[in-house]
């Protein structure tokens, strides 16, 4: 594509991609959110308990079949096996552990054998979330937290929640409880879902009519065959899909902001006066980086705690590196069987802990706060906030953005819609990769060699 002039590419984005998916959106996403209202308004009635509990999981239901038809009762039924289970575990004290067996097996059984591949992926961040809650409460109940045994109604009520139960987030079971206790309703609460809403739609617009058109805009990018085939053109546009993909992420991850704070989730503080601070992604912490741990955490906050709380905690008596992958490879399954994405999450810990054994190195040797997370205020290092560790911050931090540019190239905007619904195979992955001579890798090696050396 030849690059526009800034007046021509608005001209022709503005009517031709931006209005139309504007449009798109808010149509898919008004009865999701009429029904997320519908719940906040039924928690502020005078009802029994059992009656709000029996509305939230109806309205979730509604929304699943929204966005799923009569594929919705694969969510459905793994919500009912969860309850089962929760139930016939009740005198063990391995319950998150049964739980987490029955979620995973039955996401396995519908992948390879019960639902085909494309319809299976379009479902699998309701499955995701719904075992993730189902997981979470077994642990707590284990470890004498959830606020004593739950009824049916109030764990079925939380699994199939309106306000997450499509898009998220993962919210523990006592946020559920405090949502249907229902806080007041102020002026805060829809400055914050509608805040929310508005961001989610510009991550979108930004995702599908801007970021595929980056670089092409400013320079003629596919235009000569030779700077096509170049390795700066093959960055270029990896960096383009990793942006492109970011978008899409932090749009469904804004969405699901502003689902669960118009339920009445994600509220902090006194009931009387709550404060509506639910973060579920932190952008700029992703696209400008300090380190890939903190790409990591501020990608999906409350998955992020989900997996340190109940699986990095859970597996770190093995020892810290294998607690670091074991919590990816959990990850990946929750993601479904997609040799990409297991490639991608089983890269990330590697990457990772490489960075943060580097890092702590450098900043024993140094006497520097150069830590993958930033230092407290009263930390004891020597050098805090120098020239040159800001430098070393930043240098660390430019190799972060070209790992998230080489991880992001396999989600490639130009692919097949068929290949993307079903899942890109090994194949893909390995050429995509194999374009930018696994760069990635090799750097992670060098990483870690490098590491070793210090100690």
């Amino acid at each position: 594509m030849a690059a526009l002039p800034p007046r021509e590419f608005a001209a022709q984005v503005l009517p031709g991609c931006l209005v139309p998916t504007a449009r798109q959106g808010l149509a898919q996403l008004w009865p999701l959110l009429l029904l997320c209202l519908g719940a906040r308004l039924l928690h502020r009635l005078p009802l029994p308990h059992g009656g709000k509990h029996a509305g939230a999981a109806a309205g979730g239901l509604l929304a699943l079949h929204h966005f799923f038809g009569a594929h919705a009762l694969w969510v459905a039924l793994l919500s009912a096996l969860c309850v089962l289970t929760l139930a016939l575990s009740r005198a063990r004290r391995q319950r998150g552990l049964c739980l987490a067996l029955a979620a995973l097996c039955y996401l396995l059984l519908g992948e390879l054998h019960m639902v085909d591949t494309v319809t299976w992926h379009k479902m699998r961040g309701a499955q995701m979330v719904v075992a993730m809650k189902a997981v979470s409460l077994g642990f707590d109940l284990d470890r004498g937290g959830g606020g004593g045994e739950p009824t049916p109604a109030q764990v079925l009520g939380y699994l199939c929640s309106p306000g997450s139960v499509v898009f998220g987030p993962w919210e523990p079971f006592g946020a559920y409880l405090r949502a249907v206790e229902g806080p007041p309703l102020s002026a805060a609460w829809a400055r914050k879902g509608l805040r929310s809403l508005g961001l989610a739609l510009l991550c979108l617009l930004v995702s599908t009519c801007l970021a595929p058109f980056l670089f092409s805009c400013l320079v003629p990018l596919y235009g000569a065959r030779a700077l096509r085939q170049s390795l700066w053109a093959r960055w270029l546009r990896a960096y383009e899909s990793a942006l492109s993909f970011h978008c899409s992420s932090f749009f469904v991850a804004f969405l699901s902001e502003a689902t669960a704070t118009i339920s009445g989730s994600g509220a902090s503080g006194h009931r009387e006066r709550p404060q509506w601070d639910l973060v579920v992604a932190r952008p700029l912490r992703v696209e400008l980086p300090r380190s890939m741990a903190d790409v990591v955490t501020n990608w999906n906050l409350p998955m992020s705690r989900w997996l340190h709380t109940y699986v990095f905690q859970t597996a770190r008596r093995l020892g810290t590196f294998a607690a670091v992958l074991g919590t990816y490879a959990a990850s990946a399954l929750l993601h479904g069987l997609s040799f990409h994405l297991a490639a991608v999450l089983l890269s990330l810990g590697l990457i990772t802990y490489t960075e943060h054994t580097l890092r702590q190195r450098l900043a024993a040797i140094f006497d520097a706060c150069v830590l993958s997370k930033r230092c407290p205020p009263g930390c004891s290092h020597r050098h805090k906030d120098a020239l040159w560790v800001r430098a070393l911050n930043g240098a660390l931090g430019a190799i972060a953005l070209f790992h998230l540019s080489y991880l992001g190239a396999l989600f490639d905007m130009e692919a097949d819609d068929t290949i993307e619904e079903q899942g890109y195979g090994m194949s893909y992955t390995i050429r995509k990769w194999s374009e930018l001579n696994w760069a990635s890798h090799w750097v992670t090696l060098g990483c870690w060699v490098l590491a070793r050396l210090l100690r």
